[in-house]
């Protein structure tokens, strides 16, 4: 049995700040690193650097100046069915079995600005693909090591905003996305790591608008990012282990999303 640490961010431009990247592991000791919003094509990606911060395996979705997603692992990565549920062919999804663990990483879309399917198309894409996630969830054997993670853009609990009334109104809490989240919890049996290592009512974010001059002052936060694990894996976390990296967002030109690692005994 080895202990596996697994990370998951929302880099925005793994170019940008791949510097970052590498303090990050550095410091952190991540042994798998699940990145969304990587920003660039899979023959753009910084392969070197990562060989050298000692993640020299990776699975890479890459997109032309959006989205992409990837996954950087210090373990040889084996082929995974990817759970692939973007209706429009973006670079949101990856996975890769890593340690016997079946690792997806999603990011999933925003969803604008108006949560009405039949207003806003890009609202629509949001609810289809949790609709197509949650149909895959449904025909899975729970006993399955499956770690499912990445920028979900919902924050499902009062207690993953700064204000529940507020944010209610606004798309990444309104009611019908935390339905729809929840139904994919229920959907696989899945465990929410961060939460169960911090139950409620504890205040939890991850992420912070690029407005805020001090982030923590304002302190408007929301838990966009995730770490969930199927039945068959939760066995296998450290407890107490999940984490969020709070102080990387305060790192010079930062991404908006920080990190989150969880540990695994596998």
């Amino acid at each position: 049995m080895s202990r596996v640490r697994v990370a998951t961010w929302n880099i925005n431009s793994v170019r940008l700040r791949i510097d970052q990247v590498a303090r990050f592991v550095a410091e952190s000791g991540s042994d798998v690193l699940c990145l969304q919003e990587i920003k660039c094509l899979e023959d753009q990606f910084p392969r070197n650097a990562f060989a050298e911060m000692g993640l020299p395996h990776l699975k890479i979705a890459g997109q032309k100046g959006w989205h992409g997603v990837a996954i950087a692992s210090r373990f040889p990565i084996e082929p995974s069915q990817t759970f692939d549920a973007c209706k429009l062919g973006h670079a949101r999804c990856v996975s890769a079995r890593i340690a016997g663990v079946d690792v997806q990483n999603f990011y999933i879309p925003a969803g604008g600005d108006v949560p009405d399917r039949a207003l806003n198309p890009k609202f629509d894409h949001k609810m289809d693909f949790y609709e197509r996630l949650t149909e895959t969830a449904r025909g899975l054997d729970r006993s399955r090591p499956l770690l499912m993670c990445g920028d979900f853009n919902i924050a499902p609990s009062e207690y993953d905003v700064w204000n529940h009334r507020f944010m209610s109104k606004v798309v990444s809490h309104t009611p019908i996305e935390v339905e729809t989240l929840n139904r994919l919890q229920a959907a696989g049996g899945f465990v929410d790591v961060v939460r169960e290592a911090f139950p409620e009512p504890q205040k939890l974010a991850s992420w912070w608008s690029y407005r805020a001059v001090d982030f923590r002052k304002t302190n408007r936060g929301l838990r966009l990012d995730h770490i969930w694990t199927s039945p068959g894996l939760a066995p296998a976390v450290v407890a107490q282990s999940a984490t969020i990296h709070e102080p990387v967002r305060a790192w010079e030109q930062p991404s908006d999303h920080c990190p989150i690692t969880v540990d695994l005994d596998v």
